[in-house]
């Protein structure tokens, strides 16, 4: 039975003054065996728009 191993990494897309990473970040994790699974928003403020973001990745644990 294969079992994974779970990261999550918050982030946000960037504001008025900042550039968004999160490619950046995603390209990294992936470098390291991680995979992308899930973008999850968080912090909704009063129009439902989310303030910042979840990024899961998982990697198959290795059995030793």
């Amino acid at each position: 039975m294969a079992l994974y191993e779970y990261k999550y990494v918050e982030t946000s897309l960037g504001g008025f003054f900042s550039a968004p990473k999160h490619r950046e970040m995603i390209d990294e994790y992936a470098k390291a065996g991680w995979r992308l699974v899930q973008v999850l928003g968080t912090n909704y403020d009063g129009h439902g728009k989310p303030g910042d973001f979840e990024i899961i990745f998982e990697r198959l644990v290795q059995e030793e």
